[in-house]
């Protein structure tokens, strides 16, 4: 039997890569994705456009106008949101549907690798904003927010063998009035995520983890979405979001004493 030349889900692929999925839209994709050759290719050609790029179109943003910046952006989708309510997670969607030609297979060549740039070009910290956050709220509903309750960093860091690929660090931070919680496992940036899960008083803060290591490292950098804060930075290979409805000065500070902590 031939295979198919198309699939409708490929579109969801390029939405992957642009972090326009939530958590449960990205695991059904990667649960399609398995058996799909097409969506396979997909995601091997948009891998290799990027890799091509890589960070030779990127400058680093210095920190206070990074700051601005993400402020600006999030005043802004506050103002597009009252004026018209609808979700804008479609937008990256639409935008590749404009794009994409009418009848094309998988093959995307150069001209995906064009599209590709555009969308690096941008920060795509940006679009993680959102993912983060909304993470979050899904993790505050009752029994979401742990998968192994724990205090204890020895009993925490094991639970994570075996569940992802990669080994997150788990601090203790009791010592700096922020006392470890548990952690979990979750779905963000179109792969699986560790997430520790942290106190300060009544405010919980979770912590995501992935590995970037073709990134470089980043110092912290902080936005605003939904009433929460959020401080990011990449070290180590590491991608830290550290995600809380505590004041920014104090996730700052979570932030800064787990970067040194051995």
């Amino acid at each position: 039997m031939s295979q198919p030349d198309r699939c409708d889900n490929i579109l969801l692929v390029q939405a992957e890569f642009d972090g326009e999925l939530d958590a449960a839209e990205a695991a059904a994709l990667a649960v399609h994705r398995a058996g799909c050759p097409i969506c396979q290719a997909t995601t091997a050609e948009l891998t290799r456009a990027r890799d091509l790029i890589g960070d030779e179109l990127r400058f680093a943003m210095p920190d206070d106008a990074r700051d601005r910046l993400l402020a600006r952006l999030d005043v802004a989708q506050i103002q597009r949101d009252h004026r018209a309510p609808t979700s804008r997670r479609r937008a990256g969607i639409s935008l590749w549907q404009r794009w994409w030609p009418s009848g094309a297979g998988f093959g995307i060549g150069a001209a995906c690798a064009a599209a590709v740039a555009l969308f690096l070009v941008m920060p795509q910290e940006a679009g993680l904003v959102g993912q983060v956050v909304d993470s979050h709220i899904r993790a505050l509903q009752p029994g979401h927010l742990e998968d192994v309750p724990s205090t204890d960093q020895h009993t925490v860091k094991p639970w994570f063998d075996g569940r992802v690929d990669f080994a997150p660090p788990v601090r203790e931070l009791a010592a700096k009035d922020f006392p470890l919680q548990g952690g979990r496992l979750d779905y963000v940036n179109g792969r699986p995520a560790a997430v520790l899960v942290y106190r300060r008083a009544k405010h919980l803060i979770d912590l995501y983890i992935w590995p970037t290591a073709s990134e470089p490292a980043l110092a912290p950098a902080s936005a605003q979405r939904q009433g929460y804060n959020i401080v990011h930075w990449r070290d180590g290979g590491m991608s830290f979001w550290a995600v809380s409805d505590l004041e920014m000065a104090q996730l700052r500070d979570f932030a800064e004493d787990f970067r040194q902590m051995p």
